[in-house]
């Protein structure tokens, strides 16, 4: 919803001063969590007594809870007020994180997890819906530019931290930092986020919701039983048609419903369509390797959890690199372009991964890593600048919304494939006790790479049906992934 500078609420000057500094904060908690983790999880699979291959279900219960509470998170905040939604989300996310640190079982950690993750899908949406209604337009930019810069410092300390933590303290640690974060951002967020409310709040489509939500719950409940073999086939296969029975459901009440969860009018726009089937294929690849690299590097070179939390420093380095030349290159070549080429070129570096030899250079793979991070950030930025740059006012904020559920719904499918594919190629017995890893586990990681990087380069099929001209390579300059 727009707002008029004469609409716009007035701030006394501490709370102009520190307010960015509060989301900021929201924004470094959650992008420390995403990325800190995955180093840890074989240290964490060890101490919970189950295989580090199934460990994949703690991230995907987040991802998974965080896309299915996103659609509502500006409506609570319409409806309650900015602050209060913001307070009960830091609170929420730390109680989750010290639940985490507590967690005595896997199943424990899980339900641990998607409590963090309702404190995470309302963060970073209701702490940037606060400084687009408190700030100016002219202002806006600049802000929100300062405020992602501390988002930028979670992927580049998470994966190096939480190999520390692990090693010379305990896993249990990359949760219990979260408190005194949180705390400070509570006693902050008191004092200088303000209590904003919509004048009129739009209707919630709670019905929406719910067959939205649960068509997301039962097509990865079934996707990731059926490949973990969890599940009986006849179950998943339940569950698989009762996912896909909600979705479309809900497409038939999208149709009907005045105000619905997401407006059918967004895939009348063919750049939009295009760059959001586009994501979910693209970031299959994207979603797995966080997840895929840091078991590889620990199970199948045998590097320690703090080793292999720093060879991940080089990917955010090339992903920060690539930053400065991306939109340069999308107004030199075009969308089109940049997009077929870049995702055949993303696909090949994940393949590639499955030629990393045992023993190599460490110097080889610093520089693979950091060249899979420039292109990855590129596919990124070119994708949402797509996918939202020829969204109107009536359609930017269900746009928005529904790209943010599609890219958390592709990272936990890219998680739960990768899981998958490593277990079929290791023929299901996994590193559990009894079991050998090293080497002996190279010849899963390698299948796995390679059948990731060949999903991820059939994404560039979508692309390629862009015309040569569609998008505009000017607007969303300043998204952040």
């Amino acid at each position: 919803m727009s707002q008029t500078d004469s609409e716009r609420p007035e701030l006394d000057a501490a709370t102009r001063r520190y307010l960015p500094w509060v989301v900021a904060l929201a924004f470094f908690m959650q992008t420390l969590d995403v990325t800190i983790l995955n180093t840890a999880l074989p240290g964490m699979a060890r101490d919970l007594g189950v295989d580090p291959l199934r460990m994949q279900s703690a991230i995907v219960a987040y991802l998974l809870t965080v896309a299915m509470l996103i659609p509502a998170s500006g409506w609570l905040a319409d409806r309650f007020g900015t602050r209060t939604v913001f307070l009960w989300a830091i609170a929420l996310f730390s109680g989750g994180s010290l639940a985490c640190a507590l967690s005595p079982s896997l199943p424990a950690l899980v339900a641990a997890r998607v409590l963090q993750g309702v404190g995470g899908a309302l963060l970073v949406p209701v702490g940037r819906l606060t400084v687009l209604r408190a700030f100016p337009k002219d202002e806006f930019l600049p802000v929100m530019t300062f405020i992602a810069l501390p988002g930028l410092l979670g992927p580049l300390l998470g994966p190096a931290l939480g190999g520390f933590l692990t090693e010379y303290a305990s896993w249990h640690w990359i949760f219990l930092i979260n408190l005194p974060v949180g705390l400070l951002g509570l006693l902050a967020s008191l004092r200088y986020m303000p209590q904003l409310r919509a004048s009129a709040p739009r209707r919630f489509d709670g019905s929406g919701f719910v067959l939205f939500s649960a068509g997301l719950v039962l097509l990865s409940l079934a996707l990731q039983g059926l490949g973990e073999h969890v599940i009986g086939t006849a179950i998943g296969l339940v569950l698989l048609v009762a996912g896909l029975a909600c979705m479309m459901a809900y497409w038939l009440h999208a149709a009907r419903a005045p105000e619905p969860l997401f407006e059918r009018a967004l895939f009348s726009i063919p750049t939009y369509r295009i760059g959001l089937i586009g994501n979910v294929f693209a970031r299959l690849g994207s979603g797995a390797t966080p997840f895929l690299t840091p078991l590889l590097l620990q199970l199948g070179l045998g590097y320690t959890p703090s080793a292999a939390g720093l060879m991940m420093v080089p990917t955010v380095v090339g992903a920060m690199a690539s930053k400065t030349v991306a939109i340069r290159l999308i107004r030199a070549w075009g969308y089109r372009r940049v997009l077929v080429l870049n995702t055949v070129l993303l696909g090949a570096l994940i393949a590639s991964f499955a030629l990393v030899p045992v023993g190599g250079p460490v110097w080889a793979l610093a520089l693979h890593l950091a060249l899979f991070g420039m292109v990855n950030s590129l596919q990124f930025t070119a994708m949402n600048t797509l996918t939202l740059g020829d969204l109107d006012a009536r359609t930017a904020s269900s746009g928005n919304s529904l790209l943010s559920v599609v890219m958390q719904l592709s990272m936990s499918l890219g998680v739960a494939t990768s899981s998958a594919l490593l277990l079929l190629f290791s023929g299901g017995a996994g590193v559990g006790p009894g079991h050998q890893a090293g080497a002996a586990l190279m010849p899963a990681f390698r299948g796995t790479y390679l059948a990731i990087g060949v999903m991820a380069v059939l994404a560039a099929f979508i692309f390629a049906q862009l015309r040569a001209h569609e998008g505009s390579a000017e607007a969303g300059e300043s998204l952040q992934d």
